[in-house]
């Protein structure tokens, strides 16, 4: 319904915001700083409704009047709207700024009014308290007022269902912001996604149309969902595509619900509650899995839950293992390789401590040991630092797929992207560097290409590097190897016709799966040891991702000699500064 009311309207989507947020010189008194959004981010998805419904208000009146007795009636009032939504409240803003002197009985019908999955996501934002404490300010008409002025327009003929959402972004940021929380704890800005989104359909055949299933495990507003969407009908418009997301933080879900109403899509696909321990998707497959889940965030509030599902083994989530209760990250992983369809691609965002954190043997190793064994990781492109309004760290985005194309198979593709980007002229947080389309179109080009030791773009200046790893090379044995204990004649002590190992020569070494293990002892062990051996008993298999390995640039160092003339230099310049100072003969 709502898809053929949306067209690409671009806009200035920080000037939008920075008017709404406005309304925040009216609530200053009444409202602490940290209190703004609580008005602002319902307010502004109300006001989203109320500009999508006001076209078709009066045919929805007159249906309600015609059905209102019938015991089943959102079909017919969702068909009169245009959405998946309606209200059935005589009044507009126009009508209720025309009435001040009851502002608050006449708001409540209209918000009264709406449709039960409207009320769903007033609910997370707690309104009615909100309307409360406004009442009681005196505000409630003046912030309506604001809203019904032309800069607080949020039709869908002026703002497209993309820019909206990317509006409710920025205002959840600055609300984020002033409250004191991670600022971009819900915002993966526009061009990350868009790198994720055109990777994941860099070889995908769309020309069949039917339908694509996205989902997200932590969708925030949902955008990645939407700029998913919009790739897709980019390559074929008649193209069915079904959005599912789990969100915990209720703000953002109710953003994220309010979205997908409008947008066309089935609102009971948006569902609440804390993926790790509230899984809403159980037993479902999805094609495409889009996400950026916390990373460095500790996963005890959730640990009970996660460690009764690990029990199960593989009728859950994390057989494979689980990682340190200090980092969950890689349990979204797992979370999304359960619902990864047979033919699926997952682009997944993490840092840099899922691809080498925890010893041989540990959940975080069994954990990428289980998807490199069964040949699902396709790629891994690390980004530049500064890419996120919360973090300057390095992050990586995490390709799987569950049926790679056959020149890909047993193969691992690793982009270096680091340097494949443009600075902002200015910083949104931490965020200050920009994946322009240029860049974007490098890296997906490197992907795209699979050519190993390529180059591309400027080594100079703007470039990615592309190489390509047998997967069998990230893996490795830990084995622990043994001396024999020795008498005071120099013999060896046995029991049971076997050497007694000596506990202060055990040692232990990391030997290449690529390499066999006899060879490794003939060449490193046995020319100082003969006598060692392996305890195959405590033989552990490890996996780890080094990226400085396979990237990293020698530059070659300084000559003996040019560095004495340096040295010389600079003693000269010094001397003769020396001279200057406190006069000729002065220093000897």
């Amino acid at each position: 319904m709502a898809n053929d009311k949306f067209t690409v309207v671009g806009t200035n989507i920080a000037e939008k915001a920075t008017m709404i947020w406005n309304v925040a010189d009216m609530l200053r008194g009444p409202f602490k700083p940290h209190e703004y959004g609580l008005v602002i981010l319902p307010m502004t998805v109300v006001k989203r409704f109320h500009d999508c419904l006001v076209p078709t208000h009066q045919a929805v009146l007159d249906t309600w009047e015609k059905v209102k007795k019938f015991a089943v009636v959102d079909g017919f009032l969702t068909k009169a709207s245009g959405y998946q939504f309606y209200n059935t409240s005589k009044f507009t803003f126009d009508a209720l700024l025309a009435d001040p002197e009851n502002i608050e009985a006449n708001f409540k019908d209209y918000l009264n009014g709406f449709s039960a999955n409207v009320q769903d996501v007033l609910s997370k934002f707690d309104f009615d308290n909100v309307i409360k404490r406004m009442v009681e300010s005196n505000t409630l008409y003046l912030v309506i007022k604001e809203y019904n002025s032309q800069k607080g327009y949020l039709g869908p003929d002026k703002i497209s269902a993309v820019d909206c959402g990317y509006i409710f972004e920025d205002l959840v940021k600055r609300f984020s912001e002033s409250f004191g929380e991670e600022a971009g704890a819900h915002f993966t800005s526009r061009d990350v996604i868009y790198l994720m989104t055109d990777i994941l359909l860099s070889d995908a055949d769309l020309s069949k149309g039917g339908n694509v299933t996205v989902y997200d495990m932590a969708m925030g507003t949902s955008q990645m969902l939407s700029c998913m969407e919009e790739r897709v009908h980019e390559l074929n418009a008649d193209i069915d595509v079904t959005c599912f997301g789990q969100e915990f933080n209720p703000s953002t879900f109710a953003i994220a619900k309010a979205d997908m109403m409008i947008r066309g899509g089935d609102p009971n696909n948006m569902r609440f509650g804390d993926t790790l321990s509230e899984d809403q998707f159980s037993g479902y497959q999805f094609q495409y899995i889009i996400s950026n889940p916390p990373f460095g965030i500790d996963w005890k509030r959730e640990q009970k839950a996660v460690e009764a599902e690990a029990k199960k083994g593989e009728l859950g989530r994390f057989a494979p293992g689980l990682p340190k209760i200090s980092d969950g990250q890689q349990l979204f992983v797992l979370n999304g390789l359960s619902k990864l369809a047979n033919n699926g691609k997952m682009a997944i965002i993490q840092n840099a401590s899922a691809m080498f954190s925890g010893d041989a043997g540990s959940g975080s190793s069994n954990i990428r040991k289980y998807i490199i064994e069964n040949d699902w990781l396709d790629a891994i492109i690390e980004l530049s630092t500064d890419q996120f309004m919360n973090t300057g760290i390095g992050t990586y985005i995490w390709i799987i797929d569950k049926n790679k194309k056959s020149h890909r198979r047993g193969k691992v593709q690793l982009i270096d992207a680091s340097h494949c980007y443009e600075p902002r002229r200015r910083p949104i947080g931490t965020k200050r560097c920009d994946i322009s389309d240029d860049c974007r179109k490098m890296i997906v080009a490197a992907y795209g290409e699979f050519r190993n030791s390529k180059i591309y773009g400027d080594l100079s200046g703007i470039y990615c590097e592309s190489k390509i790893v047998e997967a069998s090379e990230f893996g490795y044995r830990k084995v622990v190897i043994e001396r024999p204990l020795l008498d005071d004649t120099g013999k060896i002590i046995k029991k049971n016709g076997k050497p007694i190992p000596n506990q202060e020569l055990r040692d232990t070494e990391m030997i290449p799966l690529t390499e066999k293990t006899e060879d490794f002892m003939s060449k490193k062990i046995y020319p100082l040891s003969p006598d060692a051996w392996i305890d195959e008993k405590k033989t552990k298999i490890g996996y780890e991702i080094s990226m400085t390995k396979y990237f990293f640039r020698y530059s070659n160092l300084e000559s003996v000699n040019d560095v004495i003339q340096r040295i010389k230099a600079l003693e000269e310049n010094i001397s003769s500064h020396m001279r200057t100072l406190f006069g000729e003969g002065s220093i000897q």
